[in-house]
């Protein structure tokens, strides 16, 4: 059984097999319950340090979860492809992935970490809020769309700003 101590986070490149095979599930999720997958432009690039960084979690030497960040603007830090393969799920990955994303990011320089999500993921909504995450100005390709939530949080502890 999967757990915490036995999965293990490692910094990967996007374009590399294991996260896009994770970005293919996450993808599929996205169409399940959406009905299309995430119009978002991202590249390798994007989550290359010190601009961005791109993890996988590891259960041995299998790829769980997912969740990465790119530099948006001046100081904040985008999350993107938060994911847990179903049968890692309820264990605390996401959890443990937010933890590291902002880590990373703040280490990085970046200020507020921000997200877009939607009403059809009440699962991440829920983490979010647990985790301090408010509503902020709308952004990105899904800017003007009716469930999309905008979220964000100060990584340096101060309220965040809207």
């Amino acid at each position: 059984m999967l757990n915490l101590v036995s999965a293990n986070l490692r910094l990967q490149p996007y374009d590399s097999p294991d996260a896009r095979r994770l970005d293919a599930m996450v993808q599929a999720e996205y169409h399940r319950r959406y009905g299309g997958g995430d119009d978002t432009v991202l590249t390798a690039e994007d989550f290359v340090p010190p601009s961005g960084a791109y993890f996988l979690a590891y259960d041995g030497d299998n790829p769980v979860a997912s969740g990465g960040w790119r530099s948006h603007g001046e100081s904040d830090a985008e999350m993107k492809r938060l994911y847990v393969v179903d049968a890692a799920r309820g264990r605390g990955l996401a959890r443990a992935m937010v933890a590291k994303l902002e880590e990373d990011a703040a280490a990085a320089g970046r200020a507020r970490m921000i997200l877009e999500t939607g009403t059809e993921q009440p699962e991440a909504l829920a983490l979010y809020a647990s985790l301090g995450y408010v509503p902020v100005e709308p952004f990105g390709v899904y800017a003007n769309e009716e469930g999309a939530r905008h979220l964000g949080k100060e990584l340096n502890g101060r309220p965040v700003s809207q």
